[in-house]
């Protein structure tokens, strides 16, 4: 599954990208160096178990074990201490960073309501896109039986690519579907 977008990332968008942005060398065509999903969890404050639920679907969703995250601040106004854990993340690189964009552009993304493709305007300048993802149940691998809350998460393409333009060619390319 994985190898399919890796093999056609070599074979046919290497040498697109290339020939469209006159590189002089192979190693200038921008890859995807990571992928990684972000769920904050803000209610864990005052509930604990609601944290280690994300945890879990997130490495469902993932295959690997989230780190969690832990807030750098005290923020009076949240009822939030520094050191609080209030999220979790995940990093893919490799094999299951590619089986993962699979998964996301082939078959979560096509089970979000109302789809007409994802917005062509979350880059940040330096090439990696974001993207919001509001409820978990597009994943696959999560039961909906199982589900007590929705939760959203956020998705970080990180490339290599210096700027928008050639991050935006990259993933649609690697099959993104981005609204006209």
């Amino acid at each position: 599954m994985a190898d399919r977008l890796k093999e056609r990332y070599t074979k046919e968008i290497v040498p697109s990208m290339i020939e469209k942005f006159n590189y002089s060398s192979i190693m200038q065509a921008p890859k995807l160096d990571k992928i990684v999903l972000n769920m904050g969890v803000g209610d864990a404050v005052s509930n604990a178990k609601n944290l280690d639920e994300a945890v879990e679907e997130l490495g469902l969703i993932a295959g690997q074990k989230p780190l969690i995250t832990k807030a750098k601040k005290s923020i009076a106004a949240f009822r939030l201490r520094e050191g609080n854990a209030i999220g979790a993340k995940v990093t893919l690189r490799g094999d299951r960073m590619y089986e993962f964009l699979d998964k996301l552009i082939n078959v979560s993304l096509p089970r979000v309501r109302d789809f007409h493709g994802i917005s062509s305007r979350a880059f940040d300048g330096r090439g990696n896109y974001t993207l919001g993802v509001r409820e978990q149940l597009i994943f696959p691998e999560i039961d909906f039986d199982n589900v007590n809350r929705v939760r959203g998460l956020d998705i970080v393409l990180v490339t290599t690519a210096e700027s928008d333009e050639e991050s935006r060619e990259l993933l649609t390319q690697l099959g993104m579907p981005f609204t006209k």
